[in-house]
């Protein structure tokens, strides 16, 4: 399928899929059992949002590029849409306009300004690392490569030479055991690979590792037909580690602009003060620092 027809289909696997989790009864509307789908029929969304039926059928079916702002408002009103997924429709009808230009077949690999490399290295006491739109791993500093010392060491970064969340997570078996909420790591994974999909349409890069999942991934497969989306990436993560064992951390990430209509995304994993977490981390960042050293030390022959 060409880049125009995979763009119709995700606008319209969003919408459909959001028109069916609304209810009449949420919109004021009387409920009937001889609905053959679930939630609000077409006509009904085109009536919420003040246009007419067919017009809504077409934007429905992916024709989203001569659409104003005013109406896609509308729309997301009438579908109910979060803050995120209205962003989210939004960089869809920008994709689907053509108002940037189609990347090359292979884009390079973001590589992070040196001081940015310093200010990773700095952070002795949190685990911090940089990674491009596709969850490539660009950078990290000693304690981030402990932390994540699973995925690091994992096939899927050996063969590919650098380490992506998304391939670990989902073609690598270890990762269950290392993610203890698999499941819910699972979802936001691929619901940051829609967004991404949708600000990077013709990333061919993008398309391939995406491919790649759909197809050795079940999981991936149908996740991604949810058409689930995640701009904000923070929280509470635990791990299994295989050094210090459990360790519960929070994360927070930072947006820097990188080239146009790209970023790059600077994340810090850091434990709660006095936790048991705090120690572990900790006893982490002092096996990191030796096991630095150690391959540092020049090698010696007997």
């Amino acid at each position: 399928m060409n880049d125009s027809g995979d763009m119709r289909a995700d606008i319209k696997e969003f919408l459909t899929s959001r028109r069916a989790r609304i209810s009449p009864s949420q919109v004021g509307l009387p409920e009937s059992s001889r609905r053959r789908v679930p939630g609000l029929r077409r006509e009904e969304v085109a009536v919420l949002a003040g246009v007419s039926p067919e017009w809504y059928t077409r934007l429905e079916k992916g024709n989203i590029a001569g659409v104003s702002e005013e109406v896609l408002s509308a729309v997301a009103t009438a579908l109910q849409l979060t803050d995120e997924e209205r962003s989210y429709l939004w960089e869809l009808a920008s994709s689907a306009r053509g108002t940037y230009r189609k990347a090359a077949k292979r884009k390079p690999q973001q590589v992070p300004s040196a001081q940015m490399q310093w200010l990773l290295d700095s952070m002795t006491g949190a685990a911090g690392f940089v990674r491009n739109g596709r969850l490539d791993v660009i950078a990290a500093n000693d304690l981030g490569r402990a932390l994540h010392q699973p995925m690091f060491e994992s096939a899927t970064t050996r063969e590919h030479g650098h380490a992506n969340f998304a391939r670990y997570h989902f073609l690598d078996p270890a990762s269950r055991d290392f993610f203890i909420d698999w499941e819910g790591g699972a979802h936001a994974t691929a619901a940051l690979l829609r967004v991404e999909a949708s600000r990077e349409p013709h990333d061919a890069s993008l398309r391939e590792l995406i491919g790649e999942l759909s197809t050795m991934s079940a999981e991936f497969r149908d996740l991604w037909a949810k058409h689930n989306i995640r701009f904000v990436h923070e929280g509470a993560k635990r791990l299994n580690h295989p050094v210090v064992g459990p360790i519960e951390l929070y994360y927070q990430t930072l947006t820097t602009p990188s080239q146009p209509r790209s970023s790059l995304e600077f994340t810090t994993y850091t434990a709660q003060p006095g936790s048991t977490s705090a120690e572990k981390l900790a006893l982490l960042a002092s096996w990191a620092k030796s096991e630095s050293q150690r391959q540092q030390e020049p090698k010696t022959h007997g």
